[in-house]
């Protein structure tokens, strides 16, 4: 039975680098030889991870790509919807693979988790 990782996003994505560390090591884990089973709640101001069109100022998509490769490896990504809301994105078009999630959700996830990561 793989491991269950559940990693929760809160910071900003801009300003620090620790989106940028929660997805590299996200990415790392859903790509390891073991293949755990990777989820992702994003909550506060980490929710505008989610939105697609993302320029990093140098004509790349930045953090989009990350959280895009995290998809593709097959890990759940999740946007708290009351996070979402509070910053006008609940109605807003999300990256392809990731959808509005719950606290309930999330409670579940870190109740089955072997491992809860935070950023």
């Amino acid at each position: 039975m793989p491991q269950k990782i559940a990693i929760v996003i809160h910071a900003a994505p801009y300003g620090s680098e620790r989106c940028l560390s929660a997805l590299r090591i996200a990415n790392m884990l859903a790509a390891h030889d073991e293949q755990p089973e990777v989820t992702v709640f994003l909550m506060s101001d980490a929710t505008v991870l989610a939105l697609p069109g993302q320029d990093d100022g140098q004509g790349g998509k930045g953090l989009q790509n990350h959280v895009e490769m995290l998809l593709q490896a097959g890990a759940t990504v999740r946007v708290c919807r009351t996070c979402a809301q509070n910053r006008g994105l609940l109605h807003l078009p999300l990256l392809d693979g990731i959808s509005i999630g719950n606290l309930t959700e999330l409670t579940e996830w870190i109740m089955t988790a072997d491992k809860v990561l935070t950023f």
